[in-house]
């Protein structure tokens, strides 16, 4: 990757902003005070009122198109402050790339934050007179109400996303299917505007929420079907059956608007409910993508020719819809996203060398960042992502074939928080069938699902129809169909895997997991061989969900190297390791154990051809498990004096590694002595690492520790997460 190009700022912009004299040069410039019928080349307005900037950016697009024709140099547009608001998505063709060495940039003026958004003010607002039937009592007298057109799924004001109305939890009963759900009769009410009315619903599992509208309802045989299938049959979490956790939730009837902030619309009146929060307007949006740069994608073809060399800089995007989970979507990885799907602010769709940074994206249904399909040498970076219904940055290629054109693209110091808002899975970043990549230096937190996701396609689905990843197989290039790949290895469709090759370093993790169960920081499963994870911080998964984990290793993966990672105050698990896994050179500290604790997990078999080396597993809790074998497997384990299995770890390359618990020495003892009879970890140690404080999350060594002798490498914590320069 060419570094040096790639991480490039606008410096010549930023010459002269010390000078009131002297305004940044540009060969355009957008303003909110600006026309359309000027010429866009002065910064502001002339006394004369008769030249000035453009409004739009539709604007200053189709004057690049002119430009480029006489000017072979870079081209800049300079964006002053102000709301810029978007009635149709801007898109961005092969006649508005860079040619050869030249880039076009869009970006903020210095020292100004130009908004782009779809937000549309509703006005008109009258407060409903006396007593509204179906109001709960407590909204009686304090919802307003105003005559809207068409439809909407969220609502905004200048606090963010206002929820809507939504019922109380409630498990659902046994005998729900993928388009109905059984509803207790005690949750059944007399619904107005039940067509209006949507089902969130956990379905079955613990690690996806679906959000389906409502069909019909069926009070007598307690059933409310709905018109888009989910990904799971509807019933009761198979996970959670003994917490008795609620999974399903009514949204948008006027039965359940309770709280401040809560709203509902009535598409049969023409009217949305509301009880307003705060005074500032609310806005409803009008748009999926605010802005797409799309080349020309030859989706089922071997060949796309990209947009190049568009740059975005400092602009910030808001006010997006949600998006809709539809019939004919193909799922990718349990429906965590979708194959080439129209669900982020801004999107890349068959591009090369364009670059997303220093761009702040908030308050919106969906996602952030989205790179589909042809997607080479793209950079996005330094970015601010927050309060977003999707996903953060999602690296989507094709599906499994040999078109294998979404690759070699930077993720590098974007900090990302609080995402997955309205889809509770949705993860900070995710690559899907999209290879050697960096993913680098990126903060993210406060997600409710997995913090970052690297997938592909399982083998099982090769021989399965439905939804998810079936659906994104390219049967036309690899030669068959379903009922021919089902008895297909791994290894026979690891050439239609693309996920491989990437890199995914110095990231900062931490608070994941803060709503939904069986998920991670660090997440790989069906992607294809020599993926790196490595001096990754992850550290305070903090919220007691059901096996959590900070780096898993999932369903048949292989050739994954887990490395020179600081795992620290994890819920669950530290490591889950497969197959030929490599574990090497972690430090993992003081995983809290309920309602599991194993330091380093081993599954589906013996770790032949993997490593565990030169680990230092370090406790200050008493109930401690280092190495364990989570559920079955393994029918022959040894037990600890807890009566807990041990899994069996003869079968890979065991050595060098550190086990030491300052509330219970000798749990350490008995895992090392167990596995030095059966062979391996024969120059391991129970001994203190000594780190310099490690009771206030201090891993560095102590110049005496035994760690160096070994050969284990320190951990820098000063090289992870943001960087400032």
């Amino acid at each position: 990757m060419k570094m040096s190009i790639r991480l490039v700022v606008l410096g010549f912009l930023l010459a002269g902003c010390g000078s009131f004299a002297a305004l940044p040069q540009a060969d355009f410039y957008l303003s909110t005070n600006g026309s359309d019928k000027w010429s866009g080349t002065l910064a502001e307005p002339n006394a004369q009122g008769t030249d000035g900037p453009f409004a739009s950016l539709e604007r200053a697009r189709d004057a690049v198109r002119i430009l480029k024709k006489k000017k072979q140099d870079d081209i800049v547009i300079l964006v002053r402050e102000g709301t810029y608001r978007l009635d149709e998505t801007v898109v961005f063709g092969l006649e508005d790339s860079g040619d050869e060495n030249q880039t076009i940039t869009y970006a903020a003026y210095p020292g100004e934050t130009p908004v782009f958004s779809s937000g549309r003010e509703i006005t008109g607002w009258k407060k409903v007179k006396g007593i509204f039937p179906g109001l709960p009592s407590a909204a009686q007298g304090k919802v307003w109400e105003a005559q809207v057109s068409g439809s909407f799924r969220t609502l905004y004001n200048n606090e963010g996303l206002l929820p809507r109305a939504q019922s109380v939890g409630f498990i659902p009963l046994e005998g729900g299917g993928r388009d109905r759900v059984r509803i207790p009769l005690e949750n059944f009410k007399d619904w107005k505007n039940v067509t209006d009315a949507e089902i969130i619903m956990r379905p079955h599992h613990a690690w996806i929420v679906n959000i389906l509208p409502v069909e019909s309802v069926d009070e007598k045989e307690q059933i409310v079907r709905t018109s888009v299938e989910s990904t799971y049959a509807m019933n009761p979490l198979h996970f959670l059956k003994e917490d008795k956790i609620p999974s399903c939730w009514i949204e948008n009837v006027l039965e359940e608007l309770d709280e401040p902030g809560e709203w509902v619309l009535n598409t049969k009146e023409g009217k949305v409910y509301l009880w307003p929060r705060g005074k500032t307007p609310v806005v409803a949006p009008q748009l999926l993508e605010l802005i797409r740069v799309e080349g020309d994608v030859d989706f089922e073809g071997s060949k796309d020719i990209p947009v190049r060399n568009l740059r975005f800089s400092g602009l910030t995007f808001k006010h997006g819809e949600r998006y809709l989970v539809e019939a004919d979507d193909a799922g990718l990885q349990h429906d965590w996203d979708f194959l080439d799907k129209s669900n982020a602010l801004v999107r890349l769709r068959g591009t090369e060398n364009c670059t997303i940074e220093r761009c702040h994206f908030l308050y919106s249904g969906s996602g952030a960042i989205r790179v589909d399909l042809h997607g080479i040498e793209n950079t996005i970076s330094g970015n601010h992502i927050e309060h977003m219904g999707g996903a953060g940055i999602v690296l989507c290629g094709y599906g499994p074939g040999t078109k294998d054109v979404n690759k070699n693209n930077l993720v590098y110091n974007n900090h990302i928080h609080h995402v997955g808002e309205i889809y509770w899975h949705s993860p900070g970043i995710m690559i899907w069938q999209s290879g050697e990549n960096r993913v680098a230096n990126n903060e993210i937190h406060h997600t409710d699902y997995t913090g970052l996701i690297i997938s592909g396609c399982m083998t099982e689905f090769f021989g399965k129809g439905g939804r998810e990843l079936t659906r994104t197989i390219r049967w036309h290039e690899i030669g068959g169909d379903p009922k021919s790949f089902r008895n297909k290895t791994t290894e026979e469709v690891r050439p239609y895997l693309h996920t491989h090759d990437n890199l995914i370093e110095y990231n900062d993790i931490h608070h994941t997991m803060q709503r939904l169960g069986d998920g991670n920081a660090i997440y790989i499963r069906g992607a294809g061989a020599n993926n790196i994870i490595r001096r990754n911080y992850i550290h305070h998964l903090i919220t007691p969900m059901i096996m959590q984990c900070a780096v898993r290793t999932d369903g048949g993966q292989m050739d994954t190297l887990i490395a020179e990672n600081l795992i620290y105050k994890c819920t669950s698990q530290g490591i889950m390791a497969k197959l030929n896994t490599r574990v090497e050179n972690n430090i993992v500290a003081d995983v809290l154990a309920p309602p599991r604790g194993y330091y380093l997990s081993v599954r589906e078999g013996p770790l032949t051809g993997g490593t565990i080396k030169r680990n230092i597993f370090y406790s200050n809790l008493a109930d401690t498990v280092f190495i364990s074998e989570l559920g079955g497997g393994n029918n022959n384990a040894s037990e600890d004096r807890r009566g807990r299995k041990i899994a069996r770890t003869k079968d890979a390359d065991v050595d060098f590694n550190i086990y030491f618990s300052t509330a219970d020495p000798a749990v350490a003892a008995e895992c090392l002595a167990k596995n030095q009879r059966d062979g391996v970890d024969q120059n391991s140690q129970v001994v203190d690492p000594l780190f310099v404080d490690p009771e206030n999350g201090d891993f560095g060594f102590k110049p005496e520790s035994p760690a160096l002798e070994m050969g284990i490498l320190p951990f820098d914590i000063s090289l992870v997460g943001l960087r400032t320069n």
